[in-house]
């Protein structure tokens, strides 16, 4: 099987590798017929060996995520000390779970069940 993503620049803006996880989660939904859990939210940039790292705009992310009424993000392990810049008022109700792998993410992302693969 080949895949090919492409994401043009279009109507919205982007800047960096911060969907990487979110793109890897989705393919691995497609893949395994396992669906995305609601109310969250990720963001992370992977390696190809699937390591997910560091992003920018946390803060940004964290308050339209919480406008969305989002309430567990996804994040690198090293972008917690973002996450303690925040005004904890922005962020009550909120749950954080700190990430070093792809793997980590599939088992928190996706609804557990049998899967096509």
């Amino acid at each position: 099987m080949n895949l090919h993503i492409h994401v043009p620049e279009g109507a919205i803006p982007k800047d960096g590798p911060s969907a990487g996880v979110t793109m890897l989660t989705a393919l691995a939904s497609v893949l395994s017929g396992r669906k995305v859990k609601a109310g969250l939210a990720m963001t992370g940039e992977i390696t190809l060996r699937g390591k997910v790292l560091p992003v920018g705009g946390i803060k940004e992310k964290i308050l339209a995520a919480r406008r969305a009424g989002l309430k567990q993000i996804i994040l690198c392990k090293q972008n917690e000390k973002d996450i303690r810049e925040i005004n904890p008022a922005y962020i009550k109700g909120m749950r954080f779970h700190y990430v070093e792998t792809m793997n980590e993410v599939v088992d928190l992302a996706l609804m557990k069940g049998k899967s096509r693969v």
